[in-house]
């Protein structure tokens, strides 16, 4: 599949998080009549009844916990010696959480990792297996490995999904006030206009989240600073987050906030979410991984995404898009076996196919259709239009990291106490402290 740029990969202070030990083994599970027999003694025990394990996996996806124990099911249905269960943390508290435990010596047997520089920063400081030799992972291409390699070239973890930014819209609100997709900026505006003169708050968003923020500017902001163009000059060195067209992506950011929700300051994902599926706000920029939440929270929501229109007529419209997390294993398991052969497992289609299905999203495997209207589109518009999410694949690194300098400057400027020039600047100066332009 065609996605993002090819990342750099940089060190990154910040980690992840559970505090789940590594599991020990449950003892054997063989017949219970024969517990006093020797090993060699009598019938050759069958391999269903192999010592079981149980293993932990950790993840920030409190939302996938019913996919993913219907996916690990169908992986025990064929391995049940081996038990997993899926332990995620809040995603806010992840990074801390796992980073406390893995350097106490613990931590849950399968990681999640965060992509890129997080991921890699794992791997640098030993809390991880090599996977090189994993049987199926030829399956990836290579720059979605990128997503889960350390900075010695090894990879580390099993890519599970990609990501996208998409426009998410009420299709009933659009149908009752005549709106249609945009295909230009001022077509976007409008229709926000349109919501705000008929009292239908156009966005669901809020600020209190910094994540959300970047992921906003990094949804909509290509389309003011030119894509994936620029960020090539801004890897090269002949840009950087003080040119015009990056302080020009930060104001478009103010200038929405007559759109915005009463007391945006204070609404978070939580909240933003309510907002949407509740029918009071009729757009939403979000991660596609929102849909199945959504979907599940109110069935019966009439909900379609659109890409970020270009400015101008003619030109090119955009989703943001990245490999979204990756599974690895604990180099301090206890399992160390049974944890790779779940890593097998996922790079299997079958696996692909379950994600699909479970999490309706794009599988990070090749090939693997989706089945559901809305999952097809966001898959063709991440295939043909897509731009990287740069502060997350090529701006994660730093102490604090550029990204988090970006969230946290723009949650100052939608506090009044920034303008957009000086959030560029501060952005700027967060990345003089590592970043090195490739010539």
């Amino acid at each position: 599949m065609k996605r993002a740029l090819s990342g750099i990969l940089v060190t990154m202070v910040a980690a992840s998080s559970m505090l789940a030990a590594c599991s020990s083994s449950t003892g054997n599970t063989g017949n219970s009549g024969n517990s006093g027999t020797s090993p060699g003694a009598g019938t050759a025990p069958a391999a269903s009844a192999q010592p079981k394990v149980k293993l932990t996996m950790g993840s920030w996806r409190t939302e996938d916990t019913d996919a993913y124990t219907k996916i690990i099911a169908e992986f025990t249905k064929k391995n049940p010696n081996i038990e997993i269960e899926f332990k995620p943390t809040k995603n806010t508290e992840y990074n801390t959480s796992l980073n406390t435990a893995l350097q106490s010596g613990s931590g849950p047997d399968i990681i999640q990792l965060r992509p890129y520089a997080a991921g890699a920063a794992l791997a640098d400081a030993g809390y991880l297996e090599p996977l090189d030799g994993l049987k199926g992972m030829d399956v990836f291409a290579k720059d979605t490995l990128l997503a889960a390699t350390g900075s010695n070239g090894k990879v580390y973890g099993v890519p599970t999904v990609f990501s996208s930014t998409q426009v998410f819209y009420n299709k009933k609100i659009f149908q009752k006030y005549n709106l249609q997709e945009p295909k230009t900026w001022d077509e976007f505006l409008k229709i926000a206009d349109t919501l705000k003169k008929n009292k239908v708050t156009p966005f669901a968003f809020g600020s209190k989240e910094g994540w959300l923020l970047s992921l906003t500017h990094g949804m909509l902001g290509p389309s003011v600073y030119g894509g994936t163009d620029f960020i090539k000059k801004l890897l090269s060195g002949e840009a950087n987050f003080k040119s015009p067209e990056f302080i020009s992506s930060i104001k478009m950011l103010k200038d929405l906030t007559p759109y915005f929700p009463d007391n945006y300051v204070g609404i978070g994902m939580d909240d933003m979410r309510n907002m949407f599926v509740t029918e009071q706000a009729a757009m939403m920029v979000m991660g596609d991984w929102e849909y199945a939440v959504m979907k599940k929270t109110n069935p019966d929501l009439q909900m379609d995404v659109f890409p970020v229109p270009p400015m101008k007529e003619g030109g090119k419209p955009s989703v943001t898009t990245w490999v979204d997390g990756s599974f690895a294993v604990n180099a301090k398991s206890a399992h160390k076996a049974e944890a790779l052969k779940f890593m097998e497992f996922m790079t299997t289609k079958e696996f692909g196919a379950l994600v699909v299905d479970q999490l309706q999203k794009p599988s990070a495997i090749p090939g693997i259709p989706a089945t559901d209207p809305l999952v097809a589109k966001l898959s063709k518009n991440a295939d043909t239009i897509a731009t990287p999410y740069a502060a997350v694949v090529y701006f994660s690194a730093g102490n604090p990291t550029t990204k988090v300098t970006l969230e946290n400057s723009i949650q100052g400027m939608y506090l009044n106490k920034l303008t957009p020039e000086q959030v560029a600047d501060e952005v700027q100066k967060s990345a003089d402290t590592w970043f090195k332009p490739k010539k």
